[in-house]
């Protein structure tokens, strides 16, 4: 049963070795991330699964113990996710590589870590069938979960401007920071793809993972759209009353 959950964005440049001289730039969102681990590492899970994106239109798992690299950004920099043996030849996807190194930076220690890379191709039903699923994994499950907004809120942003993409992530922030599970389910995934959403999947994921509407309670981190993409962390834990 998931238990708590923390989203947070997965852009390479949040580590500080590949932002380089920008790195300050996103001191804000990387504190806002150590404060969501925090709320997972407070709920005492059994399991924790990383979910972020990966190519292509299915799933992958990856056990605990995966390498990940960020050498393909200049940077000579391997993380692990969490502890264990990994698969001969597995590599992370860039989001759940950056979910490592939240980890490994935090000092997680608190419970076994698996990854789940979801493509951006899955339908929105089988992203809820992948949640209900992982959530059913252990007694107390906790969920990590990479992925950015749109990128197209400015001129210079990867995507360019497009004037449709500060409503559609205010209102991907309103769903995430109160644990909207039926917004989350209903998003748009062509328009997430005009936009270059890159977390549409994962926080689908999230949604099938969750209990039932008023289970969880959610709490808005961070919110903001530096260099164009929107950034978002936010947490959800059980609502008051309702431990399991």
């Amino acid at each position: 049963m998931l238990v708590a959950a923390a989203v947070c964005p997965c852009p390479p440049l949040l580590v500080p070795e590949v932002a380089a001289g920008a790195a300050t730039e996103l001191d804000t969102a990387r504190a806002a991330c150590t404060d969501a681990l925090g709320v997972l590492a407070a709920a005492r899970p059994d399991l924790l699964v990383v979910v972020g994106p990966a190519d292509g239109a299915g799933s992958e798992s990856y056990p605990g113990g995966t390498p990940g690299s960020f050498r393909g950004f200049g940077v000579d920099l391997d993380v692990r996710l969490g502890r264990g043996e990994g698969t001969p030849g597995g590599r992370l996807p860039y989001g759940l590589a950056v979910g490592a190194w939240l980890l490994g930076r935090t000092g997680w220690a608190d419970a076994p870590v698996e990854g789940r890379g979801v493509g951006e191709g899955l339908t929105a039903e089988r992203c809820v069938a992948e949640g209900e699923e992982m959530a059913g994994r252990a007694e107390r499950v906790a969920f990590l979960v990479m992925g950015d907004a749109s990128a197209c809120r400015t001129l210079k942003a990867p995507g360019y401007f497009d004037e449709r993409a500060a409503s559609f992530d205010a209102e991907l922030a309103r769903a995430l920071g109160a644990a909207d599970t039926a917004a989350l389910r209903a998003l748009d995934g062509g328009l997430a793809r005009e936009l270059k959403v890159s977390g549409r999947a994962p926080w689908q994921v999230l949604a099938g993972a969750a209990p039932g509407e008023g289970e969880l309670e959610g709490t808005l981190l961070y919110e903001d759209a530096p260099y164009g993409v929107g950034y978002i962390v936010a947490t959800w834990t059980r609502a008051a009353g309702r431990l399991p």
